[in-house]
């Protein structure tokens, strides 16, 4: 075997190595969550961080509110750190070395790795449906279109599209969920909860 043979078959093992795509980016000792300064797409994980009183390093980019550009997310995007969401944040650092992208993949994560995804595939999956409904409010909300972010609307417009919201779609939607949450949740033994599915906080 000649040197040009051994250099190529050790540049593949090296490329095939589990771990070499996130040798750019050193593991944290703990989770690092990366998401810009504001709620959006990682308050759940934050929540459910929370919720599990888990410490963890809460990497914000900071956004100028004059042009809304981040310029330390430019450069987490240049160096890297976001490619398992496709140059988008959140991402989730782990003390193993894995980087993980997408908000839902990163919360149904956290979720089952301290506890709340339930103790069988069937409890799961209804506390995944639960979610996908709380998922599909918010969904209905951003389709308003009120939110300070759109500038396709006037004031106006987005003052009477957020009384619809907040007066008749999302009190109908709210309605149905609770309906559905009655069939799986139960009161907590004190009575001052209702959790949504069995008797113990979920995803």
């Amino acid at each position: 075997m000649n040197s040009a043979t051994t250099s190529l078959l050790l540049l593949l093992s090296a490329s095939l190595t589990p771990t070499a795509a996130f040798a750019a980016t050193p593991a944290p000792s703990r989770l690092e969550l990366q998401y810009f300064d504001l709620r959006g797409a990682a308050e759940t994980s934050r929540i459910l961080l929370a919720i599990a009183q888990q410490p963890y390093t809460d990497t914000r980019f900071a956004i100028d509110p004059s042009t809304f550009q981040s310029q330390s997310f430019l450069e987490a995007k240049q160096n890297g750190s976001l490619k398992m969401n496709l140059n988008r944040a959140p991402v989730l650092l782990t003390p193993e070395g894995q980087t993980i992208g997408q908000s839902k993949a990163i919360e149904r994560y956290i979720a089952k790795k301290f506890g709340m995804m339930g103790k069988t595939p069937e409890e799961e999956a209804v506390i995944d449906c639960i979610a996908e409904h709380c998922r599909d409010v918010r969904d209905a909300a951003r389709a308003k279109g009120f939110s300070a972010f759109n500038k396709q609307k006037s004031e106006d417009e987005k003052a009477t599209a957020r009384k619809e919201w907040f007066e008749t779609d999302m009190p109908e939607m709210l309605r149905k969920i609770d309906e559905a949450v009655r069939e799986t949740g139960m009161e907590s033994e004190d009575g001052r909860y209702f959790y949504a599915f069995g008797s113990s906080t979920s995803y």
